[in-house]
């Protein structure tokens, strides 16, 4: 009982802090006094809750009730990491048997390909140079993989299912049933393509990382009762340990924002102009360099292609990448979002583009000669901070094993200590209040922070 009340009384405390918060308040106001970013708030919400109503209807023909803790599919789950991380992703379906199982993980691992084959197959590059068009064709052939990619994990995921609880398929499985029971998996992560797509058209933007967000953060609420509950049945000062996890969160919470939130500012200036009797230009601006411009795609990046050795168990390969503790596992994650962190922003930032635009509209780098040496001097500034940011990020993706092989944490709280959940969870967040904050000021409205800490803010 005394768990369950201190439950109760964190989220009491947490709800206080945000009723009694004036400048909150206030800004939920301004969002409901401007129509359009209100329909667009109330239209996400909406898309949002038929994402996590899909995550608990089960596949006709799965009895869900097999599926239940105690069950060897639930002890699957919460043994091996790479399942439990894919259920949390998830919000759950995976381990319910949902339509919704397979959730996103497939598109992204299909995104990854398709971005490896821009790099080195021609077709796919000048697709890449075309523009909007290119982009819909390189879209098109995303959608066609992720097919392929679920035709495969859809059986093994039956599969796997049987393996563990043959007595939850109610009429067997044959070959007819994996056929349509695949089917509905594919069908289901087309669904969740398609409502993030429909959540960045219309809704506050960033749909399929908003839904991959809610997914985990769904599962926050069992995860910390599950914490307290091991606390509160070991020996005695579990309330102090309780108290240190949360600190340790937070401060891992507020580094990671810093992280996220950190920039390089490059100076330009730009040359006077004078068309007719006004005068423009002649003023300094600032390119902000990122130190985390990849933001979360790193590591799910590095996540998804650790899922690979999973595809041959039974063996000591297998094996040695299960276990999410080990030390290869995570060896190899930190090595993968290092370098996934490194690819990704070569892709999203090109010096040689961002010099010629300065080129054209009459800036440059005081100090540095326009062109080459531009680009030059663009590309080192990149390659510096990228290392720390690169660094940084993987030990961030490593942190839910330290937590739970040297604090004891369990393994479902584990995920929102630190890593994927977390780092996903700060950049989504802070990337949505960027969306409202641009409403907000485009409408002469205050921001969400006095500060102004939010990157993007002007």
């Amino acid at each position: 009982m005394n768990q369950y009340l201190v439950v109760g009384v964190v989220f009491l405390v947490v709800i206080a802090l945000l009723a009694t918060n004036k400048k909150l308040v206030e800004t939920l106001k301004n969002i409901y006094k401007i129509e359009e970013l209100r329909k667009r708030v109330i239209y996400t919400i909406g898309l949002l809750l038929v994402y996590r109503l899909g995550s608990f209807v089960v596949i006709p023909g799965i009895n869900p009730n097999a599926l239940g803790e105690g069950s060897a599919y639930a002890s699957q789950l919460e043994g091996n990491g790479l399942l439990g991380l894919l259920n949390v992703f998830s919000g759950g379906a995976f381990g319910n048997a949902a339509i919704l199982a397979l959730g996103v993980m497939p598109y992204i691992t299909a995104s990854i390909i398709i971005q490896l084959m821009g790099m080195m197959i021609p077709y796919f590059q000048k697709m890449q140079k075309e523009g909007e068009s290119g982009r819909r064709k390189m879209n098109q052939w995303t959608r066609f993989l992720t097919i392929g990619v679920l035709i495969l994990q859809g059986p093994a995921y039956i599969a796997n299912l049987y393996h563990q609880v043959p007595t939850a398929f109610v009429y067997g499985n044959s070959f007819g049933f994996v056929a349509y029971a695949t089917t509905i998996l594919i069908a289901g992560t087309m669904f969740i393509m398609w409502l993030g797509e429909k959540i960045t058209d219309k809704g506050i933007g960033n749909g399929i990382s908003l839904i991959i967000m809610i997914g985990i953060v769904a599962r926050l609420p069992h995860a910390l009762l599950a914490e307290v509950n091991a606390r509160f049945q070991t020996a005695s000062g579990s309330a102090i340990m309780l108290i240190l996890e949360l600190v340790l969160l937070f401060l891992v919470f507020m580094a990671t924002i810093a992280l996220v939130q950190a920039v390089r500012k490059v100076p330009v200036q730009y040359a006077k102009r004078i068309v007719g009797n006004k005068q423009y230009g002649g003023v300094r601006q600032y390119i902000p360099l990122k130190m985390n411009a990849a933001n979360v795609m790193p590591i799910i990046f590095a996540q998804a292609l650790m899922f690979i050795p999973a595809l041959f168990s039974g063996t000591a390969f297998a094996a040695a990448f299960s276990l999410m503790t080990g030390f290869w596992y995570n060896f190899t994650l930190a090595v993968l979002v290092i370098a996934f962190t490194y690819f990704y922003t070569a892709i999203i930032i090109n010096p040689q583009m961002m010099a010629d635009d300065m080129k054209r509209n009459g800036g440059f780098i005081p100090g540095v000669k326009p062109g080459k040496q531009t680009v030059n001097y663009i590309d080192t500034i990149m390659t510096r901070i990228t290392l720390p940011g690169s660094f940084f990020l993987a030990i961030v993706a490593i942190l839910p094993a330290l937590a739970m092989k040297f604090l004891g944490i369990q393994q479902a709280f584990a995920y929102f200590y630190g890593g994927t959940s977390l780092l996903i969870m700060v950049g989504v967040v802070l990337d949505t209040l960027k969306q409202i904050e641009s409403y907000l000021l485009m409408r002469h409205y205050d921001g969400l922070m006095k500060t102004g800490r939010i990157q993007g803010r002007h």
